[in-house]
């Protein structure tokens, strides 16, 4: 894992926003999961977001959600995208071969 994705302090990483995990057995989990794992990275939360998930950074299951959010992210009109997110999502990319 980068480290630009992890915070080096000391104290223990708290989460930024509600995780809104469901179920691992739900249908939605892993489209959730690499949201939060997205969103995490984006604050350094690397950490909070493995071990909520139990997914690895670079998951290839997870691969085709990323892509979609990222599209999704390009999409909208450049001054309203987030350009950490995406920044993000194609080091996901990359890392997850």
């Amino acid at each position: 894992m980068s480290r630009a994705f992890v915070k080096e302090d000391d104290g223990e990483q708290e989460p930024v926003g509600n995780l809104g995990l469901p179920p691992r057995d739900d249908p939605g989990f892993p489209a959730a999961a690499a949201l939060v794992l997205i969103e995490q990275a984006c604050h350094g939360n690397m950490q909070v977001a493995e071990r909520a998930t139990g997914i690895k950074w670079g998951a290839p299951q997870l691969r085709p959600h990323v892509e979609g959010f990222l599209e999704k992210e390009e999409a909208r009109p450049f001054l309203e995208q987030d350009h950490r997110f995406i920044q993000v999502a194609k080091r996901f990319l990359r890392e997850g071969g």
